[in-house]
């Protein structure tokens, strides 16, 4: 029998966020994750994947893991520091800073693993860490497992992070201070100003810490938002996922070797998490082989999210201040984004509607990720829907 307390708790909380517009139905697909995605037997355009570069179905990528499954079997079975690192680990690992320009890199088993591990790993009680509003939830809650003060500035304000930066600097309460931002925000497209964080860094004896999950495969020719600006060699950490623009799954963190080496020995999810399966890890570095033989897939994603974002724009659509693949059709009331997305949703379109808490209330968007797997007739007919719904609902 359930605990009653815990029964009228969850009723009463899932209903009202049901009444309010807020509830996230989760759909199932029959299939892969590609520019045509099938759920309940519909073929629908699926303009809501992170699957930038196409290469979640690459055959080149599912070649390389059914390889490696033959010679490493299914899992890796153990923690990386007891016996679960691999040859194929220590490959990616050295690819992974070759293409991040960095001397060293480790690899995780996700994109948030990184965040719960890099930053506890380095800051602790006496420190403390200047993050940007709008940052990734996987940085507020790796942040939440340090005992070191944290302090929001304003979203890409350089004059609000300076302002703080000199009062924790000036205030002498503070051994390291770190500054913590998404190298790009995936709710609105914007890309945060790496050259004026670096400056103030360097002017306030900051720790640079970048989290480039969207950026990586996409900006700097593939090479992330740290490349984008030239900036590899002053930035101290650089965080990627493996699951994006690499289309297979896991995290890694770029940066000195000294930095590598301490998180080896110091960071839990490495420690205590069993390894990533070694035909990911292969599916990984026939990724990194492809991105970094041709830029090809990059400048037909930038192609793509050209021609879609002129579209909906021509549609009298709200695309916000994005600068990359990442369009949102900000809609504003919760109810109505959600209603916005159902419909486009029978109209064949998979775009899912992003409402608080990921997004501030009153900012609900729909959110559209055009890949290199997408066809213009693709998107015409897309953008034919969001025409449509839009004269139905007023928008």
């Amino acid at each position: 029998m359930s605990s009653p307390s815990l029964t009228e708790f969850l009723q009463r909380n899932l209903e009202e966020l049901k009444k309010n517009g807020l509830f996230n139905q989760i759909n199932v697909l029959q299939g892969g994750n590609g520019p045509l995605i099938h759920i309940d037997g519909r073929e629908l355009i699926n303009l809501s994947s992170n699957n930038y570069l196409g290469l979640a179905g690459d055959e080149r990528l599912i070649q390389a893991a059914e390889k490696a499954l033959r010679k490493y079997g299914v899992g890796a079975g153990a923690v990386r520091t007891i016996n679960g690192t691999m040859d194929v680990h220590e490959e990616l690992e050295t690819k992974l800073a070759r293409f991040k320009q960095t001397e060293a890199a480790i690899a995780y088993q996700s994109g948030f693993n990184c965040n719960m591990a890099a930053i506890s790993a380095v800051m602790e009680a006496g420190d403390a860490i200047l993050s940007d509003e709008l940052n990734h939830a996987s940085i507020i809650d790796g942040c939440r497992l340090t005992k070191a003060k944290v302090i929001r500035f304003k979203h890409s304000d350089m004059e609000d992070l300076e302002k703080q930066a000199k009062a924790a600097r000036e205030s002498g309460q503070y051994n390291k201070i770190m500054v913590i931002t998404d190298g790009v925000f995936s709710m609105d497209g914007d890309i945060a100003k790496l050259p004026e964080i670096v400056e103030i860094a360097e002017r306030y004896d900051l720790i640079t810490y970048v989290d480039d999950a969207h950026g990586s495969g996409v900006l700097g020719k593939g090479a992330g938002t740290v490349k984008h600006f030239g900036l590899s060699d002053r930035v101290d950490f650089q965080i990627g996922t493996l699951s994006k623009a690499i289309g297979v799954v896991g995290g890694y963190v770029a940066g000195k070797r000294e930095l590598i080496e301490w998180l080896k020995v110091r960071s839990r999810p490495f420690l205590f998490s069993t390894a990533t399966p070694p035909a990911i890890a292969a599916a990984c570095i026939a990724a990194l082989d492809i991105m970094t033989d041709s830029a090809e897939l990059q400048e037909k994603l930038w192609s793509n999210a050209a021609y879609f974002r002129e579209g909906l724009k021509q549609l009298g659509f709200n695309t916000g201040h994005t600068a990359t693949p990442i369009i949102p059709c900000i809609i504003g009331d919760e109810v109505k984004t959600q209603q916005f997305s159902k419909e486009l949703f029978e109209a064949g379109v998979y775009a899912k509607a992003i409402v608080f808490p990921t997004v501030q209330k009153g900012t609900g968007r729909v959110r559209n990720m055009p890949t290199a797997a997408h066809t213009k007739e693709m998107f015409d007919r897309a953008l034919t829907a969001y025409e449509s719904v839009k004269k139905r609902l007023g928008v």
